[in-house]
């Protein structure tokens, strides 16, 4: 199906009286960037020129004395802001070196393009199909502050468990109870109303929903499930989703969050990442006869991935907070195996009624995630596993959770640290190198930002736990 191209953009701002056409693009961490422009300057010139904009300032881009860059815009992406008073046009944008006019090599958006063009070349599939499982908190209230003379934060959900005794004049009590906020009907699902309008912006917006609910957390957790993609364009999807939801909560009164691990003692937040090859329109990972429907393909592809988890979690579960999600309990899909319907393995075979529906699900993401590189990272490690034939040990179909501890030793777990993920991707990165659809450049760009940024700095700073341990010593 053919892409829109800038006339149709033209067109479409010209029918639709816009007002400023938004432009976004993505920095390396995974957030979006933006600036307006009038929509009455707008014209074909700026499809095929470009707009130059200053890269220094944009986290993990370039350096001061490389500063000019240039964003070319992707006229398929273009969709109706729906939160702007004006009339406003949101399209997507690429960046260019503004000198040589090369993709910018630490693009995630371009990394994303040429991972679909490697799976391509190398004959396995035409179409890698991802569909993510963005889960979120939504809260009332959220306060947080650090300083050299102090550290907190508070958050607050008028339907969290700890609010069971609060004063509210009157409290009705209903009140979730801690991990039991799974699919509870209203008033205890206090958020229904917001969900449905989320999920109905989402649909305005391009964007099909195929569900939504609470989730296990009990202090807001949601979820709405939106329909699968190829690589790129889910991956554009996703922040778009991203945004609606954030910008939805907050005109109604309330704070959303994709924070992995936003409240202690409740499930955490993750972002399951259902994906199947296709090629010629028959999906590659379905055989009526393997275990879970799998084909042998996708059960080399689980190989791939299981093989480079512990670097795959750095660009999939990037933030410290990944690693507060990913401990023992909580559902969390800690241990490095692949299982049919165990949602405490990494990977988890859903039951495929159909060749269509079969697929694998990688439970270790998070939505901190920036998708373009954690999605082209995702088929990188999948491809590899295919192309090298690499077989997974297993499967295991016992609850992980009640195997002797001799058992559970020989098990391989996810790592315990942002830090452990980082020097993983600086031991294990060839199979991302393939083809140049990573590069050295950003990988090593990547791995310092979140050193320097993250690591240290929470490593560096007092913990307010720290004083209840230590204070008295």
């Amino acid at each position: 199906m053919p892409g829109k191209s800038p006339k149709d953009v033209l067109t479409f701002i010209r029918e639709n009286d816009v007002k400023f056409v938004d432009v976004k693009f993505t920095d390396l961490p995974g957030t979006w960037q933006h600036f307006s422009i009038p929509a009455g300057i707008f014209e074909q010139s700026t499809f095929d020129e470009g707009i130059p904009f200053d890269g220094s300032s944009i986290r993990g881009f370039t350096s001061i004395d490389k500063s000019d860059m240039l964003l070319r815009l992707d006229a398929d992406t273009f969709v109706l802001d729906p939160f702007t008073e004006a009339t406003t046009l949101s399209i997507v944008a690429d960046v260019e070196d503004i000198v040589t006019g090369e993709k910018f090599t630490r693009d995630p958006r371009n990394v994303a393009k040429k991972a679909e063009a490697y799976l391509q070349s190398s004959g396995i599939a035409d179409t890698a199909y991802f569909g993510p499982e963005a889960e979120f908190y939504v809260f009332n209230d959220v306060r947080y502050d650090q300083t050299m003379h102090s550290g907190y934060y508070f958050i607050e959900s008028d339907e969290a468990a700890w609010n069971s005794g609060r004063d509210e004049k009157p409290n009705l009590g209903y009140k979730n109870r801690i991990k039991e906020g799974y699919f509870p009907t209203p008033p205890l699902d206090s958020l229904q109303d917001l969900r449905s309008e989320i999920s109905l912006t989402l649909i305005e917006a391009g964007v099909p929903v195929e569900l939504h609910h609470h989730e296990v957390g009990n202090a807001g957790q949601s979820e709405i499930d939106i329909r699968f993609d190829s690589l790129l364009k889910m991956a554009d999807k996703l922040l778009l989703y991203k945004y609606i939801v954030k910008n939805t909560a907050a005109q109604n009164g309330y704070t959303a969050t994709f924070m992995p691990k936003p409240v202690y003692q409740d499930n955490g937040s993750g972002m399951h990442t259902h994906v199947s090859f296709w090629k010629g329109g028959e999906n590659l990972f379905y055989d009526a006869s393997g275990y879970g429907n799998l084909s042998e393909t996708a059960l080399h592809y689980i190989g791939g991935i299981l093989k480079h988890a512990p670097s795959l979690l750095a660009f999939c579960a990037p933030s410290t907070n990944s690693y507060k999600r990913l401990v023992p309990g909580y559902e969390a899909p800690i241990n490095l195996v692949y299982s049919l319907r165990n949602r405490s393995a990494a990977i988890r075979v859903p039951i495929a009624k159909s060749a269509k529906a079969a697929r694998v699900e990688f439970r270790a993401p998070d939505p901190t995630a920036n998708p373009y590189l954690a999605f082209a990272a995702i088929a990188m490690a999948g491809i590899d596993g295919i192309q090298n034939k690499i077989r997974p040990a297993g499967p295991i179909d016992k609850n992980l959770y009640e195997l002797s501890k001799m058992e559970q030793a020989l098990i391989p777990k996810t790592p315990k640290s942002l830090s452990e993920s980082l020097d993983a991707l600086a031991a294990d990165q060839e199979y991302l190198l393939t083809g140049g659809v990573f590069t050295e450049d950003l990988i090593n760009t990547y791995i310092d930002f979140k050193q320097t940024r993250e690591v240290e700095g929470i490593a560096t700073r007092p913990h307010p736990y720290e004083f209840a341990l230590y204070y008295d010593a």
